[in-house]
């Protein structure tokens, strides 16, 4: 298909419903990049295992992303299947699992994810090895830094290159190690590599614990960070999914502005692709009116909901952005 051939054939296929609203979202988001806008993405759920990389790497080396909240599986996630993708072991018919079967997947060290089961030793074990290093010598010599930043390092460094097994160009860290994009990482500690962290900090091979910077450091990090970038830019907010991804850094606009009282913009745009329903209590189900309550979004930001499976759905949105004729 041609350049301009996704787009035009969205346009022309999903014209109701969620479809339409793909369409709307995908056609504002267009709108506010070319209004000199930025983007912030918070990505919740198992995305990096679903491989939005294929898409997201390309969007953030096309300046099209300009910073990420996610959760820590997502950001090691990406990681782990750049190194061990043919390791990887896909279970189609997941539903029928019995009890014996999910046993002997634990048996064989194949850790599952809906369809997917992420190898122990080749993923999770071969990145620990490599990042402890790293989180030792920084303890040593007094250093703290975030979550990411010691994936930069690891990643900048080289020491996996030869056991990369996908092309470099679908791993949405190796884009952002390269674009040294912002990125936010609350609650990393519910992760796998920061279980293991906790871990060694236990059996006394970490010293300070806060060798890895914290979530409330995350915070100021991000007040900062949008200060800054919200004096030459409107600032939109793409969210997938739901949780602490996306109500974390959505929060620093009223943090900005009730708290410190900084007359910062409000979110400029807002776009959730969700599966929750507000019916159910949750925040991650609210309609974005709601936010105007809190002081996130204003009357008139354009706002949008599409309740759809989010691997189908931002695939698409972001194949609609990067297909501009």
């Amino acid at each position: 298909m041609g350049k301009g051939g996704v787009s035009s054939f969205i346009r022309h296929h999903f014209r109701h419903f969620n479809a339409a609203a793909l369409v709307d979202a995908a056609q504002a988001y267009r709108d506010l990049l070319d209004d000199n806008g930025f983007m912030f993405l918070a990505m919740a759920g198992a995305m990096s295992t679903a491989e939005l990389g294929l898409s997201l790497a390309e969007m953030i080396r096309r300046d099209k992303v300009h910073a990420i909240c996610c959760t820590g599986a997502n950001l090691e996630e990406d990681i782990f299947n750049l190194v061990a993708h043919n390791h990887y072991i896909r279970v189609p018919n997941y539903r029928e699992l019995s009890p014996q079967d999910e046993k002997k997947l634990l048996e064989r060290k194949l850790n599952r994810v809906t369809d997917t089961c992420i190898p122990e030793e080749e993923a999770i074990k071969r990145i620990e090895k490599v990042v402890l290093d790293l989180w030792v010598e920084a303890d040593q010599k007094g250093e703290r830094c975030f979550p990411h930043e010691f994936f930069y390092r690891m990643l900048r460094s080289g020491t996996l290159r030869n056991h990369y097994e996908i092309d470099e160009k679908e791993s949405w860290m190796l884009a952002a190690s390269e674009r040294n994009l912002a990125i936010f990482v609350p609650g990393w500690e519910d992760s796998t590599l920061g279980n293991i962290y906790a871990s060694h900090c236990m059996r006394g091979h970490i010293q300070n614990v806060h060798t890895v910077k914290t979530g409330m450091e995350y915070m100021m990090h991000l007040a900062k960070w949008y200060q800054e970038v919200s004096k030459g830019h409107p600032i939109g907010f793409f969210q997938i999914g739901g949780g602490i991804a996306g109500d974390f850094p959505i929060s620093v606009v009223p943090v900005l502005r009730q708290e410190l009282k900084q007359n910062v913009p409000l979110w400029s745009y807002f776009c959730q692709i969700s599966d929750s329903t507000t019916s159910y209590g949750s925040y991650s189900g609210a309609v974005p009116n709601e936010k105007i309550t809190w002081e996130k979004l204003d009357v008139a930001t354009p706002k949008f909901i599409i309740e759809s499976d989010a691997t189908i759905v931002a695939p698409l949105i972001f194949a609609y952005v990067l297909d501009q004729v």
